[in-house]
């Protein structure tokens, strides 16, 4: 990780299907679509209040994915005392696919993916935006 990575960080929404969907669009970001501009870290290492992962939020921009309306990685992110310069929350991604089957919350339907893609991609452009901006800065 360097000082320019973007955190991407996902709130599981442990035992919902929007959990495991913001997780893999989590990993398509960061592995597939950004992989030499961000990275992710466990929320729950943040939340235990684990060293190297507030260092990591205080040190780097972030965008958080929350599964639920409690935010919980936004939260957490913001106590602290990390940047998020773009909370998504996976149920308005929703607005767009009324009636979509996405899946269970161990596994994604076609319409899951499909969810998670479009979320990876809106994480893409985020992260070309705060990239921008920094280039912009200097």
């Amino acid at each position: 990780m360097n000082d320019k990575t973007v955190l991407v960080i996902p709130c599981s929404g442990m035992g919902k299907v929007h959990g495991l969907i913001g997780r893999e669009a989590t990993y398509m970001a960061v592995e597939d679509l950004t992989s030499d501009r961000a990275d992710t870290i466990c929320l729950a290492m943040l939340v235990k209040g684990e060293p190297a992962a507030v260092t990591a939020v205080r040190e780097h921009t972030c965008i958080t994915l929350d599964g639920c309306p409690k935010e919980c990685a936004r939260k957490n992110v913001e106590m602290s005392g990390g940047e998020v310069a773009k909370a998504i929350r996976i149920v308005d991604a929703f607005r767009n696919h009324r009636g979509a089957q996405p899946g269970t919350a161990t596994t994604l339907a076609e319409d899951g993916w499909v969810i998670a893609r479009e979320i990876a991609e809106n994480v893409e452009e985020e992260i070309h935006m705060i990239y921008k901006d920094k280039e912009d800065l200097q």
